[in-house]
């Protein structure tokens, strides 16, 4: 018996010292339209540099599959084949989050819907003339948007986009996903203490040396005309992941009005309630569904995240007050 206590001992010391010996080390480099930054913990630079190369360099190729800027990516060839009657075999990657795109799409009746994107390039372009679209136009481009008009086989894992004209964005989802493999291929390298960020994404690998989690500081509204602001809350999260979508930093002002990069598909119209949503959750993929409840607000927003066994914190602001909603289990990730 004393002999094995010895032993326990041993084993704990000699992983306390390997805490100490390990050193935090970031990195950045531009991604998916973002910065993406990696934060690992390891013994040398130098190692750590190698496993973060090859994270982004995942990074990188899953940007050639799900991007809506690039004519060359899988996702685009995917929208020039809509409305031509062709079922397109698609890639693993494309396949899981499209498939996870549908799922989502179905649960919200539309609410989320991939495929928006001829929708997302007219507010786009609001944004950057800083004028309204017409009606015209909207009514125009929702004729080419609906989750029903794309089928997906499973048995084939092919896609068959049934409308002419239509434009898949996966911008709401991917880069969870992204950070997901990410954190993958660090852990596959040897590296299980990391972090990666992407825009509002954050996808957290094994807790830092002494720590519960990583520590991530939760985004709050921009009030204004407030003049004593809360301290935002901050959480801990390891083997976990956390998003935030709204409409603090893209967004579009006319006449006192704010309009949120942030669309209701089936409406064709943004946003406009002024509304923060964080979603915790087991990856990156699912915390994505923080979009979809922006869209759906905080009563269907809660059993949506209760459904994949997520947590949430809802931020609005409707008029001149700001309304907080939080899920039942939020308070689990608060550092304590």
């Amino acid at each position: 018996m004393l002999k094995t206590i010895r032993f326990l001992v041993a084993i704990c010391a000699a992983l306390a010292a390997r805490a100490t010996e390990l050193q935090k080390f970031a990195f950045e480099k531009a991604e998916m339209g973002v910065p993406f930054q990696i934060t690992i913990f390891a013994e040398k630079e130098s190692d750590a540099s190698a496993a973060a190369d090859a994270a982004f360099a995942r990074v990188e190729a899953l940007n050639a599959i799900f991007s809506d800027y690039e004519d060359y990516s899988e996702l685009a060839k995917l929208s020039q084949s809509s409305g031509g009657g062709i079922a397109v075999k698609v890639s693993k990657e494309l396949w899981m989050v499209l498939s996870r795109a549908q799922q989502l799409a179905t649960q919200t009746d539309g609410a989320f819907d991939v495929t928006c994107g001829p929708l997302t390039s007219v507010w786009r372009r609001a944004r950057r003339k800083k004028e309204l679209p017409s009606p015209e136009l909207i009514e125009e481009m929702r004729a080419r948007v609906g989750f029903k008009k794309m089928r997906l086989d499973e048995k084939g894992h092919t896609v068959e986009l049934l409308a002419p004209q239509m434009r898949l964005d996966l911008g709401s989802i991917a880069k969870g996903y992204a950070c997901d493999e990410a954190v993958r291929v660090l852990k596959q390298k040897g590296f299980p203490v990391s972090l990666v960020a992407a825009g509002g994404d954050t996808v957290a690998g094994d807790a830092p040396p002494g720590r519960k989690g990583w520590r991530v500081k939760v985004g709050s509204l921009d009030v204004e005309g407030e003049t004593s602001k809360p301290m935002p809350p901050v959480v801990e999260i390891a083997n976990a992941a956390i998003s935030t979508s709204g409409d603090r930093f893209q967004r579009l002002e006319i006449g006192g009005k704010r309009y949120s990069h942030i669309l209701d598909p089936r409406t064709g119209q943004p946003l406009t309630d002024h509304n923060l949503v964080t979603v915790i959750a087991h990856d990156g993929l699912t915390a994505g569904i923080s979009t979809a409840c922006s869209v759906i607000g905080p009563e269907q927003g809660l059993k949506l995240v209760a459904e994949w066994k997520a947590a949430a914190r809802f931020q609005r602001q409707p008029a001149k007050k700001v309304e907080v909603t939080e899920s039942p289990d939020w308070s689990d990730w608060l550092m304590k």
